[in-house]
């Protein structure tokens, strides 16, 4: 396979619905696409600001300075102590190493890339382009022969999944016995709502809970798109086994995938910053007891959603329906069919939108439920039953 075989950009088949949402009277509502709209915090702008004199190529490793924050950062941050800068490795933005990763790892036809059944396509994507099987699952029980590498995403994109200690050590083990690496893409890990995950950090897979203290054949991925907003940046970075991260900085050189110098400098700041993330945090908080609530209230069931930035709902029929009649309340959301093949019936809204915009989504969904309650009612009148009011 070559990029020339890959399908169609799957949101252009969003375009219909995204055209009906924005003929609403009030405006579109676009909880479609999970691109931050709060500001940039004043201080990273402003190490961006102070750095723009880069006239020099930057280095595909690292400064110094970011290398030693990303370290200290995941020692405070994800529980992660011992870690040096050869353990680390920043990345222009997180989905190029998400689509890279199978070809920089030397895997190819005969290869098996898992990754979870509710999944970010890009995980897909990587491994039909090195010519390697995708696989879907969440049991490594049923991974099947020839897995070299395996995707984790906790909490998961679209669904708000999180995983344990324990499950993470459990799929950590099977990967070691079957030789396979552990990639785990970690970038809602600021975002805990609810059990234990609101108040608890949610575990790395590098938390010495789940090596054993030994990062071998793992890997994790971060980006400071969703705590910092700073998706325009493109600033992320991995973690991990020295020995995956040595020849995975050889392979970026020879590809000229480095970060910007500015960048590199505003990702060290807004690492060493934790103000601005509690903040961030707090916004979409808000944002979701606003909308999950009208979600219940409109018939929707929210599955899983215990962390990260979005609310995986159900209406308990085919998604592209529920976009439909969610389009003409003037709501853009994303349908379960991007996901997977699993999940049909669902479909995936983001917090990442403002306040007012979160507000207009809720109000019209109560709105709706009202308006359908009546005719219902009005219905059963009709028919000589008792309503419920009756």
């Amino acid at each position: 396979m070559t990029v020339r075989d890959l399908a169609d950009y799957p949101w252009d088949a969003v375009a219909p619905y995204a055209r009906t949402a924005r003929a609403h009277p009030d405006g579109i509502v676009d909880l479609s696409i999970g691109s931050p709209v709060d500001p940039t915090p004043q201080v990273v702008a402003a190490a961006l600001r102070e750095a723009t004199d880069a006239h020099a190529y930057p280095q595909t490793v690292g400064t110094q300075a970011l290398r030693e924050a990303i370290v200290a950062w995941y020692a405070r941050r994800r529980g992660v102590p011992g870690l040096t800068v050869d353990n680390v490795l920043p990345t222009v933005g997180s989905k190029e190493l998400v689509a890279l990763l199978p070809l920089l790892l030397g895997l190819g036809p005969g290869d098996v890339v898992v990754h979870p059944r509710a999944a970010y396509p890009t995980y897909e994507v990587g491994a039909r382009l090195v010519g390697a099987r995708p696989f879907a699952s969440d049991d490594p029980a049923h991974w099947p022969a020839g897995t070299r590498l395996v995707w984790l995403n906790s909490p998961g994109n679209p669904d708000g999944r999180v995983l344990g200690v324990d499950e993470l050590r459990a799929v950590v083990e099977h990967a070691r016995a079957a030789g396979a690496i552990v990639a785990s893409d970690e970038c809602y890990a600021e975002l805990g709502w609810d059990g234990e995950w609101a108040d608890a950090g949610i575990p790395s897979v590098l938390d010495p809970r789940v090596t054993g203290g030994d990062p071998a054949g793992l890997l994790s991925v971060y980006s400071l798109s969703k705590q910092s907003n700073l998706a325009g940046y493109r600033a992320a970075f991995l973690a991990g086994d020295p020995a995956l991260v040595a020849p995975l900085l050889t392979a970026r050189k020879h590809l000229g995938l480095m970060l910007p110098a500015p960048v590199q400098a505003a990702m060290t700041v807004a690492l060493g910053d934790d103000a601005h993330v509690a903040a961030q945090k707090e916004r979409y908080r808000a944002r979701r007891a606003v909308l999950r609530p009208a979600l219940e209230a409109a018939g929707y069931r929210i599955d899983r959603s215990e962390g990260g930035l979005y609310l995986w709902a159900t209406a308990g029929e085919d998604a592209w329906t529920t976009l439909g009649r969610l389009a003409e309340l003037g709501i853009l959301a994303g349908p379960g069919h991007f996901y997977g093949e699993h999940f049909p019936e669902h479909v995936r809204f983001s917090l990442t939108a403002t306040d007012e915009r979160i507000a207009a989504a809720a109000a019209r969904l109560r709105a709706a439920e009202r308006v359908r309650f009546a005719q219902v009612s009005a219905s059963v009148d009709a028919s000589g039953r008792p309503s419920r009011d009756g």
